[in-house]
């Protein structure tokens, strides 16, 4: 995890591969790396890759950043499924009878005409219990036919995996053949795609393959929720994800492993790697390993988004956090100039301010309070950049451990790779040999 990031990041990608090399090529300890796989909105936009930088990153570089092995086009093929499927059943139960739909969808094959299991699902929540479509009423085959969505409530959207501002808004079902159905939509980036966030948290395809049931698009008429289940479309997005749900290998500059699974943003979903790619690499590591998997955002975001979501979902238990930080992000918290992206740093960044870091750490301290509202070590991984003068890394580094931090180590992986993260790497196993006292803040039931 890292402190509230700023534009130009502070390099929690570049300290988990750096923490990697140092546990396993230079210490001789069995770890894993557990990364996201990176959007390429922002790949191509201001912020780049994510596969790490310098001397500490994931290789080969140009695969990790772009397609890799098609799991995020599969999320966004099975979402512009799915989303079809929610405007065509809107067109056809506009312009067809009750009749005419449940031909459509009960079919006489070979002078046969049958339920399938989605469909006997359907029927079962209707509270409609036969089995025999011959026998069903005129009011049950309408109400088997009919989802009757309310098009004004519809939230699920298309997605596409680039930034592209001019689909933030469009009109759909504009030709003469969708015979007038018109409504306004949107597209959104394919990684924030509630099947990313199912990826993310499944455990297995029939787990999956629920999960993907369950999710709502919309409402009908009457307020009730319309799942994909209800739109008979669980098995084909199932059938789209089957090869996405296995993790990537793929490794370090140093020859470490890791797996690189899912992609949620931490603002709008749950923003970490798979629960798959964790379990697996637990297996891969043994009891005296480390798995070292990443949370996005901040630690005030993917943090406890990672505590409170996932680890439910996992039934795992973190052993310690490292919380990043950079000299740079504290002094902008601590109200230095705006920074931008591509643009020179200004001088408050690039010349001792002991001042602007001392103020600074106040968010720092904040999210060092918040891990261990959890009950698990925190151990502050400074991440050196060149400008930093050792005043205010040696500054950082004691207001981290006044603050409760088990340990704040400076960090030099960018530009020595493993060799300059072995510190943190013995901070890191210490810690994680101290009492665990891991809690979640808040029940599930209401």
């Amino acid at each position: 995890a890292r402190i509230t990031p700023t534009p130009l990041g502070e390099g929690k990608s570049t300290v988990t591969i750096g923490l990697v090399q140092a546990l396993t090529a230079h210490l001789n300890i069995n770890s894993f790396a557990c990364l996201r796989q990176p959007s390429q909105g922002p790949t191509f936009g201001v912020k780049g890759g994510a596969a790490g930088g310098g001397y500490a990153q994931v290789i080969p570089m140009e695969e990790f950043n772009l397609h890799l092995t098609g799991d995020i086009h599969a999320i966004t093929a099975a979402n512009n499924l799915l989303a079809a499927a929610i405007d065509a059943r809107i067109l056809h139960e506009n312009t067809q009878s009750d009749k005419a739909l449940y031909n459509r969808l009960v079919p006489v094959v070979n002078g046969m005409r049958g339920f399938s299991a989605i469909q006997l699902a359907r029927l079962r929540r209707l509270g409609i219990n036969k089995t025999d479509p011959g026998t069903l009423t005129e009011d049950e085959i309408s109400k088997f036919v009919r989802l009757d969505i309310d098009p004004s409530t519809i939230t699920w959207q298309r997605v596409v995996d680039t930034n592209d501002r001019f689909l933030r808004k469009i009109t759909v079902g504009q030709a003469n053949t969708e015979k007038g159905f018109v409504r306004q939509g949107q597209f959104d980036i394919a990684v924030a795609s509630e099947i990313m966030a199912i990826l993310a948290l499944t455990t297995s395809l029939q787990d999956m393959k629920e999960r993907l049931g369950k999710m709502v698009v919309a409402n009908d008429k009457k307020g009730e929720p319309v799942t994909a289940e209800d739109l008979g479309v669980t098995g084909a997005l199932a059938v789209l994800m089957k090869d996405a749900i296995k993790p990537t290998l793929m490794q370090t500059l140093e020859g470490t492993p890791v797996f690189v699974h899912a992609g949620p943003f931490a603002n709008i979903a749950h923003g970490n790697s798979s629960v798959l790619a964790d379990k697996i690499a637990l297996k891969l590591v043994g009891d005296k390993g480390f798995v070292v998997t990443e949370a996005g955002f901040g630690a005030d975001i993917g943090m406890e988004k990672f505590f409170n979501i996932k680890c439910r979902a996992s039934g795992l238990v973190p052993s310690v956090v490292v919380l990043v930080a950079t000299v740079r992000a504290l002094k902008m918290h601590g109200g230095g100039p705006n920074v931008t992206a591509g643009a020179p740093l200004k001088k408050e960044y690039t010349e001792e301010n002991l001042q602007l870091v001392a103020d600074g750490c106040c968010n720092l301290q904040k999210q060092i309070q918040i891990t261990q509202l959890f009950g698990v070590p925190v151990v502050v991984a400074l991440n050196v950049f060149k400008t930093d003068s050792p005043a205010e890394v040696d500054l950082v580094c004691k207001i981290a451990k006044q603050s409760g931090a088990f340990d704040a180590v400076p960090c030099n992986h960018w530009s020595a790779g493993g060799r300059g993260a072995v510190k943190l790497a013995q901070a890191v196993e210490k810690a994680a040999n101290q009492k665990n006292s891991f809690k979640y803040l808040y029940s599930l039931e209401v």
